[in-house]
């Protein structure tokens, strides 16, 4: 089972750093790509990306780690060199013990063999005889529940069916350290529920557990300590609290960034000019009304649509309002002053965060962080109670009761 001493995870001095191409996106054909090398006079221009820089930290035997921090913060690309899936471009890693991971949807598998073959790939990649993950092999296959498609290629499951059969491999065959990206987020309630109870188990059972998620709920539910990366940085590592205390301080320093255009995701071929709202106090009940300005753009062909998601200060998702839902689209050909009025959302008291995204195909602008505001302490119900009456739930809801 590997060695016994030392750190499971020690990590010094580790950076990634990407070659991005300055002419935009990835040419899909070889005719496109030659159209290109010629305009560049056959020298491509490109900038340099660090997705990590400087990243040291060590992670005892048996701990649960939370690896989070928003979009872009780099998380994913930490969990890919852990996991070896890319090498990195300096500094150390070493890993006392073996390693199984869950990484994005698709990675770990081969499509062509079927999920039973697929099981017994892995666990020879991790070194075990065909005996042991014999030994392991029911339990798989009981805890993913999908016995009936094990002769079938994994190429033709579902993405619920494929996180299924993936978590529950990285998550019984012998390894001393457990690696999950957030790719849970696929499966449904109650597998996601079954997947952290076997986490939590695999931690107290003396595994490693190292978890990225945005939720940050469940990095309290699951995880002993945490690390807050931002822009590939590791800014803070100690409890859970700390960790999630830094994480809402972060969001001033982090909105700086964003208010410039050229620091946000999205193509750039439209981005918003302002995001606001007309108080940064607003109480429960209460409409929330967001204002929004987008210049009008010649180069973009057909509508776009806008989607703004509200955010609780643990970066949790509270709601996400897509006008495509209610059949609004905006015309680039115009300058657009629009207005997002959201009713009956009954917000508990706190800090929230407003993202909001302009979007065709793909994403043109994505404002994360583009506007705050705090929701009172005033209670929208007619009686007061001591606080166990309201603790609970993620927002308060209109309700009442009645006798039969």
């Amino acid at each position: 089972m590997g060695q016994v001493d030392g750190p499971a995870v020690s990590v010094s001095g580790l950076g990634k750093t990407y070659r991005l191409g300055a002419a935009g996106e990835r040419q899909s054909t070889a005719a496109a790509a030659a159209v290109q090398w010629l305009r560049n006079t056959g020298r491509q221009r490109y900038t340099m990306f660090d997705a990590l820089d400087d990243v040291t930290f060590e992670v005892p035997r048996g701990e649960a780690v939370g690896i989070v921090g928003r979009n872009g913060a780099g998380k994913s690309t930490l969990l890919k060199l852990l996991t070896r899936v890319t090498a990195p471009s300096r500094g150390r890693i070493e890993l006392n013990g073996r390693l199984g991971s869950l990484l994005e949807v698709g990675t770990g598998f081969h499509p062509e063999l079927t999920g039973q073959e697929n099981i017994y790939l892995n666990g020879a990649i991790l070194g075990m005889t065909r005996g042991e993950i014999r030994r392991r092999y029911d339990e798989i296959v009981a805890f993913s529940g999908i016995e009936k498609f094990l002769a079938t290629p994994v190429k033709r499951y579902s993405s619920g069916m494929y996180v299924r059969l993936a978590f529950s491999v990285a998550a019984h065959l012998d390894t001393e350290i457990l690696a999950i990206d957030e790719v849970l987020a696929v499966g449904d309630a109650e597998f996601q529920r079954r997947s952290l109870a076997k986490m939590r188990e695999a931690a107290q059972g003396g595994r490693t557990v190292l978890y990225v998620s945005h939720q940050l709920q469940t990095v309290q539910a699951l995880c002993t300590s945490a690390m807050l990366l931002d822009r590939g940085h590791l800014v803070y590592t100690g409890t859970v609290d700390g960790t999630l205390e830094a994480y809402r301080n972060s969001f001033e320093s982090f909105a700086l960034t964003q208010g410039d255009p050229s620091n946000r995701a999205g193509n750039g071929r439209l981005r918003l000019e302002t995001v606001s709202m007309d108080d940064e106090f607003v109480k429960s009940g209460e409409d929330v009304v967001i204002d929004f300005t987008a210049p009008a753009s010649k180069n973009l062909i057909g509508t776009y649509f806008v989607s703004a998601h509200i955010n609780n200060d643990q970066g949790s998702v509270i709601a996400q309002c897509d006008s495509r839902l209610v059949g609004k689209w905006f015309d680039p050909a115009e300058v657009q002053s629009g207005r997002l009025i959201i009713r009956d959302l009954w917000l508990k008291p706190g800090q929230y965060t407003v993202d909001v995204y302009v979007c065709q195909a793909g994403v043109l602008d994505a404002w994360e962080g583009a506007w705050r505001f705090e929701v009172l302490p005033d209670l929208p119900y007619p009686e007061f109670t001591e606080s166990s009456g309201t603790e609970k739930g993620l927002v308060f809801v209109n309700f009442d009761y009645e006798g039969v």
